[in-house]
């Protein structure tokens, strides 16, 4: 079976491969040609020098037709040239007893490898009519030289071996430029899944924009070029204004659409070689370079605004992405990323205080900004110390028999002027500050002591406490958990304490032997928000994990997304084979929660059934019977 010619398809390695070789190999021959005809011209063999210049400009025009691209007919005209010198010395020479006819097998190789199917197959046919001619020649008579004549067994011998040559090298030949195919094709989807790891891990998937990563390493160019070039650069701190409020209201779809329009129309307000990129949620980042002064930046900042102030028509309805804007200068305000994007956000809230939709330029008295996160925690600390805070507690469901198994501590903050607090606003406080470990130390305290008085009242509840880096950092934490078991009471195995990847990324000696020592305890150790972080098999079965909290950004919209399903399922497959837990958080809705049932998952929390209550409140929907806490399918 004669293998098919490769097809000329892009990215085939067989291609690239005959074209270089070929070139190197007709200036190989052109230079051998030139120094044979040299000598011939010095011993003046005016016959064999015009037969050899003959040559030497068909190779050349093969040559120029490679140069044009044209590779299948250079190889073509090479091969032909060859073989007809040679054939031609042999007619005047000595025939089947020339040493020429020894290259045939040569050409044949260069063929199979350098030229198209036609050639490979047309000077086969060549070689074996002109040994058949000179045989036949040999035998007759009309062709003679100074050897005996040659007998019709070494035409055949001759004929044999060629065809055999022949088919071998084909064969061989297509094997190899099968193989070279393959490899290309391969080559390619490798290069093509690396790029796109690659562009996954410096953009954002919904907006395609550049994210954080890519967006310093853009700011810190822009910076090196202002330094060279001793121009100005800027850094611009977007955040919607009211998104959270239109994501609520019309659901998280239109959210993502109001974001792709707003990172299209960021783009177009933007130059050629400005950077946009979202850096979280609602956030953008703009870096601009080649800033002449603040006018120019003052004139992009102007136009950035009208152009998300453009309606967009959403199912109906129209909105308006307006935005507060914060900017800083380099090198005014700064010199490097961090700085500058600490100061363009320290500017975006000052924007959001006069009124949104503007922007403002940092200046030093925005530090005033900082001031109000003081208050706050001032606020905190004092309310800790006035028993401003208390515990909720959000229930866990075996989501099999629709029982109550769990609960999940969750701190509540009501200040006497502020109102209801949310912990996404004070948590991120009592982190810088330091408070969390107070706070953290009477959460635990406190939610083992609820648990052990929900046990002693006849409720067997699983209680799960968040514990935040800071106290994983502490050394002391098996200490404390001792401690709150000890006072409350609380059997450890009715303990679990959530901790988030990142926790587990930062590993550590000190980690690694104080985990063992609070499983050593009996208390289970559980994986929160699992799949948005660094998610990895081998911290699971170093820490001795007991149950994974898959995120609630892939269970709100589980339903909705096949990709936010495709992880779910993963999540939970990869936790039964490793004998783990699933709790979905999030759960607001039956659909999402039969189709959690179906994937398999264990346990799960949300809305669907109630918010995080007050202790009584609590026990109260704990206590009913499983058809008043949750669907039955």
């Amino acid at each position: 079976m004669i293998a098919p010619e490769s097809p000329p398809v892009a990215g085939n390695p067989l291609r690239t491969l005959q074209r270089h070789r070929l070139a190197q190999l007709l200036k190989i021959l052109l230079a051998a040609l030139t120094l044979i005809g040299l000598s011939n011209l010095y011993f003046a063999n005016w016959l064999t020098l015009g037969l050899l210049s003959l040559a030497g400009g068909m190779l050349f025009s093969s040559y120029r037709l490679l140069q044009r691209g044209r590779a299948d007919e250079s190889a073509a005209l090479m091969l032909w040239t060859l073989v007809s010198l040679v054939s031609l010395i042999m007619w005047v020479d000595l025939g089947l007893r020339d040493s020429g006819l020894l290259a045939y097998p040569g050409f044949l190789v260069f063929a199979a490898i350098l030229a198209s199917r036609r050639t490979f197959f047309a000077l086969l046919a060549f070689m074996l009519l002109n040994v058949s001619l000179l045989a036949l020649g040999n035998l007759q008579g009309w062709h003679v030289n100074r050897l005996p004549p040659v007998r019709i067994g070494t035409w055949i011998d001759i004929t044999c071996i060629l065809s055999v040559i022949a088919s071998a090298v084909w064969l061989l030949a297509g094997d190899l430029r099968d193989a070279l195919l393959r490899l290309g094709e391969e080559n390619q989807r490798v290069r093509q899944s690396q790029a796109q790891i690659e562009f996954l891990a410096q953009h954002d998937a919904l907006t395609q924009l550049p994210n954080r990563v890519l967006a310093r390493a853009r700011c810190d160019q822009a910076l090196s070029q202002a330094r060279r070039e001793g121009s100005g650069a800027a850094l611009l701190f977007l955040d919607l204004d009211n998104f959270k409020t239109l994501n609520d209201s019309l659901g998280h779809v239109a959210g993502d659409r109001l974001l792709q329009h707003v990172a299209e129309q960021l783009r177009r307000g933007t130059r050629e070689g400005d950077t946009v990129c979202r850096q979280s949620g609602d956030e953008f980042l703009v870096v601009l370079g080649d800033i002449a002064d603040v006018d120019a930046v003052a004139a992009i900042a102007s136009e950035l605004l009208e152009l998300l102030a453009l309606p967009l028509d959403i199912d109906g309805i129209e909105v308006s992405a307006t935005c507060s804007l914060g900017i800083a200068l380099f090198p005014v305000d700064g010199d490097d990323f961090d700085t500058l994007l600490k100061k363009a956000d320290i500017a975006m809230y000052r924007a959001k205080d006069s009124g949104r939709n503007n922007f403002r330029f940092y200046d030093a008295q925005m530090n005033t900004s900082v001031l109000e996160h003081l208050h706050m925690i001032t606020a905190m600390r004092q309310g800790f110390s006035r028993g401003e805070f208390s515990l909720h507690y959000q229930a866990q469901y075996d989501l099999r028999s629709g029982r109550v198994v769990g609960a999940e501590a969750l701190l509540r903050w009501q200040h006497p002027q502020f109102g209801q607090v949310s912990p996404s606003v004070f948590i991120p406080l009592a982190e810088k500050s330091g408070l969390i470990i107070e706070l953290g130390a009477w959460v635990l305290q406190q939610a083992c002591a609820q648990a052990a008085q929900w046990l002693s009242e006849g409720l067997s509840l699983v209680m799960a406490v968040n514990l935040s880096p800071l106290q994983m950092r502490r050394h002391d934490i098996d200490q404390m958990v001792s401690q709150a078991l000890n006072s409350s009471g609380l059997p450890a195995e009715l303990l679990e304490l959530e901790l988030t990847e990142s926790m587990l990324i930062d590993d550590s000696s000190g980690l690694t032997d104080m985990l063992a020592r609070l499983r050593a305890m009996g208390i289970t150790l559980a994986i929160d928000d699992f799949g948005t972080g660094y998610s990895n098999l081998a911290y699971l079965k170093r820490f001795d994990v007991e149950s994974l909290k898959i995120d609630q950004s892939f269970v709100r919209r589980l339903c909705e997304d096949s990709q936010d399903e495709a992880i779910v399922r993963a999540i939970i497959q990869m936790a039964a084979s490793l004998n783990l837990h699933t709790v979905a958080e999030g759960i607001e809705d039956a659909a999402t929660l039969l189709r959690l049932r179906e994937l398999g998952c264990t346990r799960g929390q949300g809305f669907y059934w109630a918010p995080a209550l007050p202790a009584e409140s609590f026990a109260e929907r704990a206590r009913a019977p499983v058809a008043q806490t949750v669907a039955q399918s």
